[in-house]
């Protein structure tokens, strides 16, 4: 009965998982997505409460359950160029004669729609100072495909094609016999349940603690973690980067935080989530041509969150915003940066990780309760970019990179009990991530990442989502 549980929650929040801020969500549930994750210092609802600060469930009284299903569309695109006159050739990319114009091309993600759900429950009671919640939340994700593609300067055996375009053709993605990586699929997500209490230490200061339990699961085609199968000229056989099949882990941490409501409106809080540490990824390859590949282990674990949040209510107005830190530079799977280097002392092709930077990220929200039963809610979230340019080619299977998100929600009270949220989501990422291919036979002292002189890879994306949800309060108490 408990594994059939755990495999259907598992199954929910599998489905489709796709962040913005990095590979975090900027917030849960339809209520703090629309004041743009901001709940640090602004409990409204119990989802937001237990996701960024666990000493502000003590705001609630309440027995409460909510429950909520987002509908998520991103379109990424991908694009790279190939200077004029570099050679298509055995030992460099691929067979195939030299490419005097120069190749440009982009590739749109046709993955479609993917679903958000989002489930807390909370017990409150005025006569105590303890509360109680737990969650199981889709924190994280990222997820592209990006087909192969099929205008192409040859075939695998260096024949020419008369009706290629290389203002249409987009290197990344060309077959990885012709030195490309062909089809780029990923599929990332991570589900975190959650036990949470908050103590008041008076009536307007309140401690809280969260201990974590995090499911994740990875799926890549190609594998950049594994060695590839080099060509011929290079001691291989030719048979490039294996695909995996998808691989789970096992994660925990913490989260601890502080809240202060003065109770003349003006709130604070404060919370700081630990690196949620994940046994490794095993991976079980197998290269396209069927033929099975070695197997490795990879750990990704989750960052570290600083947050801080300030909130102001009034008699129609509801304030709120939350600054927060990511530590990226400190997690195992971000930190590292660059191609393996095996033990001849030449880089094997194995990628060592993301290599992405610390990011800030800052979320607003305001709520109007002018109108009898029907608050509208605006939000904003602003998110710096964690990809060096030296670094994008690293990232181009996780490209759910977000800069501004703006959101708009409402909510309608059917009665004392009852309340339904939504929530509409629209997000860009900017200007795009741009950089250089990266080669690792192409790696010398002066180039250690294997830079190829001319080229670019880019991506960028825009995001959006319209989110709905239910919360049912069990026993309405009168509050002051």
């Amino acid at each position: 009965m408990k594994t059939t549980f755990l495999r259907s929650l598992i199954l929910l929040f599998s489905i489709g998982l796709y962040a913005q801020t990095g590979h975090i969500m900027q917030g849960v549930g339809s209520f703090n997505m629309s004041m743009g994750g901001a709940a640090t210092g602004q409990p409204l609802d119990i989802s937001g409460a237990l996701h960024w600060n666990p000493a502000a469930i003590s705001a609630f009284d309440d027995k409460i359950i909510k429950f909520d299903l987002g509908l998520f569309y991103s379109s990424p695109e991908i694009s790279s160029s190939l200077p004029a006159g570099l050679l298509f050739q055995e030992g460099d990319f691929g067979p195939g004669s030299p490419a005097s114009p120069p190749v440009f091309g982009t590739t749109k993600d046709d993955r479609g729609v993917s679903y958000m759900p989002a489930l807390a429950m909370l017990w409150g009671n005025a006569d105590s100072k303890h509360t109680f919640g737990v969650s199981a939340f889709g924190i994280s994700g990222f997820g592209v495909t990006f087909p192969q593609e099929t205008n192409l300067p040859s075939d695998l055996e260096g024949n020419p094609n008369p009706d290629w375009n290389p203002n249409n053709s987009n290197p990344i993605n060309w077959p990885q016999g012709l030195r490309g990586f062909g089809r780029i699929e990923s599929d990332y997500m991570l589900l975190q349940v959650a036990g949470t209490w908050a103590y008041e230490i008076s009536d307007k200061f309140s401690l809280g603690i969260q201990p974590n339990i995090n499911y994740a699961a990875l799926e890549l085609e190609p594998n950049p973690l594994a060695s590839p199968d080099f060509p011929e000229s290079m001691g291989g056989s030719g048979r490039g980067y294996p695909k995996a099949d998808r691989a789970s882990a096992i994660g925990f941490g913490a989260q601890f935080g502080l809240f202060y409501d003065s109770g003349s409106g003006l709130k604070l809080g404060a919370s700081y989530k630990t690196v949620q540490s994940f046994s490794a990824f095993d991976f079980d390859n197998t290269y396209l041509d069927g033929t099975a590949a070695p197997n490795v282990e990879f750990t990704m674990d989750y960052p570290a969150i600083a947050s801080i949040g300030l909130g102001y209510s009034m008699e129609n107005f509801d304030i709120a915003l939350d600054f927060r830190r990511v530590y990226y530079e400190d997690t195992e799977g971000f930190e590292a940066s660059g191609w393996e280097i095996g033990d001849n002392g030449f880089p094997t092709g194995a990628v060592k990780g993301f290599g992405w930077k610390n990011m800030s990220v800052v979320s607003a929200g305001l709520q109007f309760k002018g109108i009898d039963r029907l608050p509208l809610r605006v939000g904003y979230t602003y998110s710096s970019n964690p990809i060096d340019d030296d670094l994008a080619f690293f990232s181009a299977p996780a490209t759910a990179i977000i800069k501004h998100a703006y959101q708009f929600g409402f909510s309608y009270e059917i009665n004392p009990n009852w309340r339904l949220d939504a929530v509409y989501h629209y997000g860009e990422s900017g200007n795009a991530t741009e950089g250089r291919l990266l080669d690792p036979s192409q790696i010398t002292p002066d180039n250690p990442l294997g830079e190829i002189p001319g080229t670019s890879v880019s991506y960028e994306m825009t995001t959006s989502m319209f989110m709905a949800g239910v919360n049912y309060t069990f026993t309405k108490k009168a509050k002051d």
